[in-house]
């Protein structure tokens, strides 16, 4: 069995979830940034990972999943801001798995990131994102180690799955 973890990561976040479910994979595997991917043949399942911007999947990590072989086992992560099981990951899943269309996606998971402060600073001046600036504050411990142990359950379920 062949996996692949490739992930998109801007402040660090996610690859230190890409990272966890690489270590806790027992297969042949590799760990590559989606921009590095060349080939995505091959692999029984490839976990794809990305920061959550604007309850949305940044380009970067659009254009990787786009391009997701038809039927291949595809399982996503992600980090974000937001409180685990609020709405703006959820949506960013969704958009995920409609741009995946023609794979099979066995599952997701998402955890809180620290937000860049500048991001922050600058959502607190505009009103319609106050709320959800005070709420990203909060995630400035995140991705902790519970967060990694559970990315790492989350990654030996989606090989359960495949085996």
């Amino acid at each position: 069995m062949k996996a692949l973890v490739a992930y998109y990561s801007e402040t660090g976040n996610t690859e230190k979830l890409a990272r966890a479910i690489y270590d806790a994979v027992n297969v042949e595997k590799e760990l590559i940034p989606v921009q590095d991917v060349k080939n995505m043949a091959g692999y029984d399942i490839i976990f794809c990972g990305f920061p959550v911007h604007a309850h949305s999947v940044p380009g970067k990590a659009l254009n990787f999943i786009k391009k997701l072989p038809a039927g291949q086992k595809v399982a996503f992560f992600s980090t974000h801001g937001s409180l685990r099981g609020g709405q703006l990951p959820k949506q960013a899943f969704e958009h995920a798995i409609g741009l995946a269309a023609k794979a099979k996606v066995l599952g997701h998971f998402g955890c809180r990131g620290k937000v860049n402060q500048t991001l922050i600073d600058a959502l607190m001046k505009k009103p319609e994102h106050a709320a959800w600036a005070e709420e990203a504050m909060t995630a400035h411990v995140h991705p902790d180690q519970h967060d990694l142990e559970d990315s790492k359950k989350f990654a030996q379920e989606m090989i359960a799955k495949i085996r």
